[in-house]
């Protein structure tokens, strides 16, 4: 189990070009762009949302991946959850894969309650630019996402925009999250802490009247 720290800021779309420079500026290069593809199942009771967790197919570059994760806290647009990802043949999920990585009785007891019901739910499509950066001595991944989610509810497609920041700690101490976003906060005007993960605007697409 790993356990995920990341901040994520709702970036104005009319700033994208100013944070892409500003990354640019502080790594050095230019950033690595690659296209997600993420799909989010859960069952049509939610079994997972429910229990706080979110399941997803991820296609890559470099292949797919299962992702299970717990909601776990947010809270200034950091975000601390428990997070299970494993490596999977294609698009199809690989459930008892998933449950024998899962260390954690209550989420593995809800996805194995959901496993023999789920469906697909929305997906969430998007650029991600990414630079690695080094910030007093932590190693954090900065990205740019640039995007929608959609969901298909009874024959009507519904989008809404993915445009954030997410500044995520892979080494090192996590007061550096917090150094990084305080200078992009100095540099770019209206970025706001996002306490709602990909996953949670998905399921409140579903749910919008």
């Amino acid at each position: 189990m790993g356990m995920e720290r990341e901040i994520k800021l709702a970036l104005p779309a009319a700033q994208v070009r100013s944070a892409t420079q500003w990354f640019i500026a502080r790594a050095g290069k230019d950033g690595e762009a690659i296209e997600l593809v993420n799909i989010y199942f859960d069952t049509p009771q939610l079994t997972l949302a429910s229990s706080k967790s979110a399941l997803r197919l991820r296609q890559t570059p470099h292949g797919w991946l299962q992702t299970f994760k717990t909601v776990g806290q947010a809270t200034n647009g950091l975000h601390s959850r428990h997070e299970w990802e494993l490596p999977v043949a294609g698009a199809k999920l690989e459930i008892d894969a998933l449950l024998n990585a899962c260390d954690e009785p209550a989420a593995a007891q809800a996805l194995k309650q959901a496993a023999p019901s789920l469906i697909e739910l929305f997906r969430t499509n998007f650029t991600r630019t990414l630079w690695q950066l080094d910030v007093d001595g932590a190693q954090i991944e900065a990205a740019i996402d640039q995007g929608d989610v959609f969901a298909n509810v009874d024959g009507e497609t519904r989008r809404a925009p993915i445009s954030e920041i997410e500044l995520e700690l892979k080494s090192g101490d996590e007061a550096a999250l917090h150094t990084l976003a305080a200078e992009l906060g100095k540099q770019i005007a209206g970025l706001a802490p996002d306490n709602v993960s990909k996953a949670q605007r998905g399921y409140q697409l579903r749910a919008r009247a």
